[in-house]
């Protein structure tokens, strides 16, 4: 049973005017917050509004200019994430750490202070694997891991040094909404047992349905701290954002065309040891339409999106169909200068290259639809014309083209690889996870670029976890499971749980049972 919270001891942790500033920029200016034993406490911000920096002075990885940091009544020092974890402060942070060439077990080893015997700890994994029931082989290479499982080693890692606070930034962006609720039991009862949790998330309703308190920055500052349960969510994202959360905007009239691209028969061999095998996937995508791809992470959506994007080929030419063109066995760019564009799950290192310049990061997609690189020449003036409109149109926050991709906030990132690939005007859009990581006010608006890009005439196909958005976005809906791809159907003949029992395996039926009747 819950217990209440601790009314009258010290907060586990109180910051006093802290302040961090950063070459051009103030991260955090004079933030005051406290987190008390037993507490499940949201941090709520727009993408560059300071978080990250905060919770890195937290963990110890960054040291705050300015104020003071408290831990149970008692000032203290964080130098380093050791002394954190000393103190009993567990982070699971978005961006993760994780040694690719190293199998699961062997990278939670490495993030551990003490030895622990290899079978003890496979034991420990496994209880902890259990209690959240995450699909995870200990003995898997992280390379061979979806963006979704990579979390998971982090969230696993953490709770296995049972800490007294627990920091979690966007915990829940992998998971279906069974594990959802799941993951939130977890957390209720660690913090029942005396644990004070920091929730870092851009998901309003998860913040209202289980934390008790929040704090909410924007421009680095404390702008408001608020009760959850007593705010609407629309209310949270306007004190974010500091103005109105703009709605989508359906166009009238908008509805599907001719197909524009048409997949049948695609089966693929997953990437060797683990990836998981594409089975005889089939769907159409048409003109005005957005397509929306459900699933768990790990079932073939990182697969599906290399044999659509041309990083992997197909069996058969005539297994992908592009305006009715054969593209199946051509590579990635000639299928963008035939007007396909794909926005991959990974940001670093897959969407963009983290030491490349956000005009060079351009230039690595758009010159095949673009005139930026003409005989092989590259335009500079062109690029810089293209990147600065990308940043402007979507309120990327950078010094400008030249800055590196690595200095962005993830959120900002995502940000300007969604407008580079949408400022293409492809004929068809491949995206995954286009909002993972981006605050309210930027999600809204880069939903509303694809609902914008479909009503033009573009086919766009969403490959996401997130149930909330493709229910908001899509116009039909299909599972993939282990890699076979449901029938799609009308998203308004499905329900949010009929949707999260099909993305964990569950379909009562065969998959499309039924859809004669909605289509």
């Amino acid at each position: 049973m819950t217990q209440p919270l601790e009314r009258n001891g010290p907060p586990r942790l109180a910051l006093a005017h802290v302040s961090k500033s950063f070459p051009g920029v103030k991260a955090n200016e004079d933030i005051s917050l406290s987190v008390r034993p037993g507490e499940i406490h949201a941090l709520l911000g727009e993408n560059g509004a300071g978080k990250s920096t905060l919770v890195k002075i937290i963990y110890g990885v960054q040291q705050a200019d300015e104020g003071s940091i408290a831990w149970d009544g008692q000032q203290v020092s964080i130098p380093s994430p050791k002394a954190a974890r000393r103190l009993g402060i567990g982070m699971v942070f978005q961006h993760f750490s994780l040694f690719d060439a190293m199998t699961v077990i062997e990278n939670i080893a490495l993030g551990l202070d003490e030895a622990v015997d290899r079978d003890e700890l496979k034991r420990r994994v496994a209880a902890v694997l259990d209690s959240y029931s995450l699909p995870l082989d200990p003995e898997r290479e992280v390379h061979t891991l979806s963006v979704g499982e990579r979390q998971r080693i982090e969230i696993v890692r953490c709770l296995l040094q049972k800490p007294k606070l627990l920091i979690m930034d966007e915990p829940t962006s992998v998971l279906t909404p069974q594990e959802v609720e799941r993951l939130f039991e977890t957390l209720r009862q660690i913090a029942g047992q005396g644990c004070a949790i920091l929730y870092i998330s851009h998901k309003l309703h998860e913040i209202k349905a289980l934390c008790d308190s929040a704090t909410i920055l924007r421009g680095g500052r404390v702008v408001a701290t608020c009760d959850p349960k007593a705010e609407t969510t629309q209310r949270m994202a306007e004190l974010m954002i500091g103005a109105e959360l703009r709605q989508i905007e359906h166009s009238a009239g908008a509805g599907a065309g001719a197909v524009r691209l048409s997949v049948a028969g695609l089966s693929l061999a997953g990437e060797p040891p683990f990836g998981t095998d594409l089975k005889q996937v089939g769907f159409e995508a048409r003109a005005g339409e957005i397509l929306g791809i459900a699933g768990v992470a790990g079932n073939g959506q990182a697969e599906l999106l290399t044999a659509l994007s041309g990083e992997r080929l197909a069996e058969r030419n005539d297994a992908i169909l592009l305006d009715g063109k054969p593209i199946g066995q051509i590579g990635a760019g000639p299928r963008r200068a035939l007007g396909l564009a794909c926005v991959p799950e990974e940001r670093n290192g897959h969407a963009a290259v983290p030491d490349f310049s956000l005009a060079d990061n351009s230039v690595l997609t758009a010159r095949h639809r673009l005139p930026l690189a003409p005989f092989g020449f590259i335009s500079q003036s062109d690029v810089k014309r293209f990147s600065d409109a990308v940043i402007k149109r979507f309120d990327v926050r950078t010094t400008g083209t030249s800055a590196l991709a690595r200095s962005l906030s993830g959120g900002n990132l995502q940000k300007f690889i969604m407008g580079r690939e949408i400022g293409q005007q492809p004929s068809v859009l491949v995206v995954s996870q286009p909002t993972w990581g981006v605050d309210a006010g930027a999600a809204a608006a880069i939903r509303q670029e694809l609902v914008d890009l479909a009503a033009k005439g573009s086919a766009v196909v969403v490959i996401s976890q997130d149930l909330d958005e493709l229910l908001e976005l899509a116009d039909r809906l299909c599972v993939i499971n282990e890699g076979r791809l449901s029938v799609p159907r009308p998203i308004a003949s499905l329900s949010i749980k009929e949707i999260g029992l099909m993305m964990g395996g569950v379909h009562g039926t065969a998959p499309g049972s039924g859809a004669a009747a909605h289509a």
